[in-house]
């Protein structure tokens, strides 16, 4: 690993390591993949998760390290989840999620960054803890929606890239602070397509 984040390519006068690069390309093909609702999103997360878990480490942002360990323990069970609800006419089965999921999410969401900011302060293991803990917490909080097949988790990830992109810039990772962009780009299209597809399952069970 030392090899990947020692070595890199420099895109428009930004030097970027081989891992930073990899592992952002992964994380791009997961957001392509899980609009797409295959169950090749999985396998791909994990290979992104390692990646950046040596970035995080290397830029002192213990936040987004201890992130990648949580991702992947919650794409195991999204692997599992999502191989578990099948269906032969729509794939991977999504639906929006009730008045208590979403009320659950934000409750999550919200004492979760106020307790992981507080425990990053705490261990001095972050210069900004507290978009450092947002970003942890709803990372998680989406990545388990999405297991979930909850449609509301695209909307967490909006969430979670307004708080990444000015942290990835100062932080000096401009190539992951541009990724975070055009994420959003993606997860505002994911969120229409799960819309779609939940809309048209819902018929269809109606239906029958």
């Amino acid at each position: 690993m030392d090899f990947l984040l020692h070595h890199g390519v420099t895109v428009l006068g930004q030097w970027i390591s081989i891992a930073e690069l990899a592992g952002q390309v992964c994380a791009l093909a997961v957001v392509f993949l899980a609009e797409r609702r295959t169950l090749w999103t999985w396998p791909v997360q994990v290979g992104a998760t390692v990646m950046l878990f040596a970035v995080y480490v290397s830029a002192q942002l213990g936040g987004l390290a201890a992130r990648q360990v949580a991702i992947l323990l919650i794409s195991l069970y999204g692997w599992w989840s999502w191989a578990r609800r099948k269906d032969p006419v729509f794939g991977v089965v999504v639906r929006k999620g009730r008045a208590v999921e979403r009320v659950a999410m934000v409750a999550l969401f919200a004492i979760g960054t106020v307790a992981m900011a507080l425990a990053l302060d705490a261990l001095d293991a972050s210069w900004a803890p507290w978009p450092d803990a947002a970003i942890f917490v709803g990372t998680l909080v989406a990545f388990g929606a999405q297991g979930l097949g909850l449609v509301e988790f695209w909307l967490v990830w909006l969430v979670v890239d307004a708080v990444g992109v000015p942290l990835q810039i100062q932080s000096g990772l401009y190539f992951s602070a541009a990724i975070y962009v055009v994420f959003a780009a993606l997860v505002i299209h994911g969120w229409w397509s799960w819309t779609r597809s939940s809309r048209e399952a819902r018929l269809s069970q109606a239906v029958r």
